[in-house]
């Protein structure tokens, strides 16, 4: 007797599934209750956190203040329990997608279709907590949508995907960019998991690791070129502002910073040469860079 291929087998696009979101990020959110909204699907809980302790965020307060008043929010940091809040839901599919904490064994097997994490890397580079790593290192922007197993980001994968990052490293259209692959992979991603096909094993010869960066990696070095300057920044304060340099000898942070055509003037590097209201014009290894900066407080 043969095996009935994909097509022949019961369509569970077509159903109406009981989908548990877990998140700490609005973008991530308004993906998954879109794509529910249009495949007809029920985003049935969200889950959210404070995260751990020692690296605690008040993102997941922007994630509750998106969602709509029918929304059903679980805002926890305890992970042990989760299991026995989830069971009576008795969700058909759990997606996760930046979330700060391994979701336990007992609660991934809870899905009849199992449990998948997006990760905003091309797998299995950049694993870990974070991937805006490969925008600091001028590498391709990238997302996964594998399964989720104990490992952090160690799944087999559904779908992956990969695109240039702009020349223009902007936070708004590195955003842009980064959104328009994302989208590609969850949908996809999702209608691989949801036809049931299990996913591509890991090569983890092949992995890196995405470390959180270090305090001299958050410190702009104006001796680099503009280009680099401009990805590092804004790596750094894709989700608020993290950037730190010096200017005229003072320590600030870096909210913004443009590359400008201009030629580079004679200078030492990291000279201010304009200033109006919060915005600096400085010199750079390879010319001159635009800067927003406040000062840096303890």
């Amino acid at each position: 007797m043969t095996e009935p291929s994909a097509k022949d087998k019961p369509n569970a696009a077509t159903c109406r599934l009981q989908v548990v979101l877990f998140t700490n990020l609005v973008p991530i959110y308004q993906l998954a209750s879109s794509w529910a909204a249009r495949h007809g699907h029920r985003l049935k809980l969200l889950v959210t956190t404070p995260g751990p302790t020692a690296r605690r965020s008040t993102l997941y307060q922007a994630v509750v203040a998106a969602a709509p008043p029918e929304q059903d929010i679980l805002i926890t940091t305890r992970m042990r329990r989760l299991a026995a809040h989830l069971a009576p839901l008795a969700p058909d599919l759990i997606i996760s997608g930046s979330f700060p904490y391994r979701i336990p064994a007992e609660v991934t097997a809870l899905p009849r279709l199992g449990a998948y994490n997006m990760h905003p890397a091309a797998l299995p580079r950049y694993r870990g907590p974070n991937a805006f790593r490969a925008i600091y290192e001028g590498q391709p922007l990238g997302a996964t949508l594998h399964r989720t197993e104990e490992e952090f980001d160690a799944g087999p994968i559904l779908f992956r995907r990969e695109a240039p990052l702009p020349t223009d490293a902007s936070v708004e259209s590195v955003m842009a960019a980064w959104g328009r692959v994302i989208s590609e992979v969850w949908e996809e991603g999702l209608a691989r998991a949801i036809a049931g096909e299990p996913g591509e094993p890991q090569n983890d010869a092949d992995a890196t690791y995405a470390a959180l960066f270090s305090d001299d990696e958050t410190w702009l070095d104006w001796g680099r070129p503009k280009s680099t300057l401009q990805r590092q920044a804004t790596a750094l304060n894709l989700f608020g502002p993290q950037a730190r340099a010096s200017l005229d000898d003072r320590p600030v942070l870096i909210e913004r910073l443009d590359p400008l055509p201009e030629p580079r003037p004679a200078g030492r590097n990291g000279e201010v040469i304009a200033l109006e209201e919060s915005s600096y014009t400085l010199v750079v290894a390879d010319g001159l860079v635009r800067v927003r900066a406040r000062p840096l407080t303890a």
